[in-house]
Formats: C-alpha cells, structure tokens, sequence
C-alpha cells in the first residue's frame, strides 16, 4: 500500500532530523556524524509509518522490531567507532573540494542528500507496514534473509573490530572469519536486510518497492562502499592486491589459492 501522506510526512521527519545534526557538525567541523544518523533516520521513518498503519498488522510489528534492531546496532557501532577519530577522510575530501562555505554547502552535499536518499530507500517499510495482506510464506522468507543479514553485518563488524584491537595485526590484512569468503561481509549483510524488508513488501503487494534495495544494492557496491574503498588500494598495498585477487568482493563465495608471496598491507577502514 502506498501513503502518500504518510510517505511526505516521513521526508519532513527525516530533513528536520538531518537539519539539527547540520547544525552540530558545524559546531564540531565534523560532518562525519551523519553515519551515525544515516540508520536512524530510517528507524524514524518506521515510526511514522507504522503510526500511520490503520491497523497495527503482525508484519507491521515484526517489521519494526527488526528494523529497530538493525537500525540502534549499526547507529551504536558506527558511534563506537569513529569516537575521537575525527573527521573521517572521504568527507574530508568533500570538505576540500567545496570550500569556502563548506560548513553551509554541507546541510544539502551532505545531510539533505542522505535524507532524500533515506527516504527513497525507506519505500518497503511503507509498502510492509500499511499493508493488510496475511502473513505468509515470503514473510517466512524475509525473516530468514534477514537473519543471514544481520549475522554477516554484525558479526564482520566485530572481526574487524577485533582485528583492529590487537597491536599485532597493525599493517595486516583481515583475510579470516567472513573476511576469508567476502572482502565486505558487513556491506554484503547490509544489501541483504534491505532484500528482506523487500520481500516482505512484497508479501503486502508493493512489488513498486523494488527500487529500495537496488538502489541500496548498488550505493553498497558502485558508490559509496568496495567501489570507494578500494578505489586506489592495490596500487598503494600489494597484499591487498593479492587479497582481491583472491577473495570475493561482495557475495561470499570460496576464496582463490592464496600466491606464492605476498608483501604485508594495512586492513582498510570501514
């Protein structure tokens, strides 16, 4: 079901949200805070569509409730994170590029951009939660999807954040765990929550959603997650090279024989 209203009302929400954390950043020269923001942004516009649910529906509950979980997890962790690291360097760039008046550029480059783009995305918890269609077996499904989702996104976060955590493994190469059969197990999880909230808005008749996790899909892997992060990586790190060479990008797959040698390299920063 489609609600225009309720589908407005959830872009003002989310600009507003944007807005505020606009005027912080200016405050910190931090724009880098909006990752923490981006998953909340979708957990409000939850809210506003399940108040706009006539009728609170099973699907509609248990969509929210996982939508909750994936949402305070990755806002919590991205805040773990980046705490005291400063501005991270690909908004730093932006910075760069847009200067003088980045500070006010930023509200539309940055947190206006990641509102709208929330927002589209945000189409099958629209379609999910209005609907009035009986809970059957492609619901069944998205719960699964999901669960594989969310054990690749929260369980390759905290590989990584291990990794990171012992002094040992400085300059290395995360190849062990989900980073042997994915080189992004956390995005890959991602792509997959987005696939499961599509089936179940699919399951309520919004076929129309699509556009959500195709679009989330190709964010993960052509704009802003592998394409970006490894855009220059295997001319500065040979390892990793030989890692890529290897490993699967996106889809967790078996990894390559590993070559003869290979010089050590710094893991990436996710």
């Amino acid at each position: 079901m489609f609600d225009a209203a309720a589908f407005f009302q959830a872009l003002v929400v989310l600009l507003a949200m944007g807005a505020v954390t606009w005027v912080v950043s200016i405050f910190r020269r931090d724009v880098s805070i909006v990752d923490s923001l981006w998953s909340l942004m979708f957990l409000a516009a939850g809210v506003v569509y399940l108040a706009a649910a006539a009728g609170m529906t099973g699907r509609a509950l248990l969509m929210f409730a996982l939508l909750a979980l994936w949402s305070l997890r990755l806002a919590a962790y991205i805040t773990w994170r980046n705490w005291g690291e400063g501005e991270d360097y690909r908004y730093r760039a932006i910075r760069q590029r847009n200067d003088p008046g980045f500070a006010f550029k930023s509200f539309y480059l940055v947190f206006g951009l990641q509102a709208v783009i929330a927002w589209i995305i945000s189409l099958p918890l629209l379609a999910g939660m209005l609907g009035s269609t009986a809970f059957g077996w492609l619901d069944a499904v998205a719960v699964a999807v999901f669960l594989v989702g969310f054990f690749f996104e929260a369980v390759g976060d905290w590989q990584l954040a291990a990794f990171r955590r012992d002094p040992g493994n400085r300059g290395g190469v995360l190849d062990t765990g989900l980073w042997r059969y994915t080189r992004h197990p956390n995005y890959f999880g991602n792509a997959c929550i987005w696939w499961s909230f599509f089936l179940f808005a699919l399951s309520a008749g919004g076929w129309w959603s699509v556009v959500s996790p195709i679009l989330m899909t190709i964010l993960l892997l052509r704009v802003s997650g592998v394409a970006l992060l490894e855009k220059d990586i295997a001319n500065r790190r040979p390892a990793y090279r030989d890692y890529i060479r290897r490993t699967s990008a996106f889809v967790p797959w078996w990894p390559k024989a590993a070559s003869p040698v290979a010089a050590p390299a710094e893991e990436v920063k996710l």
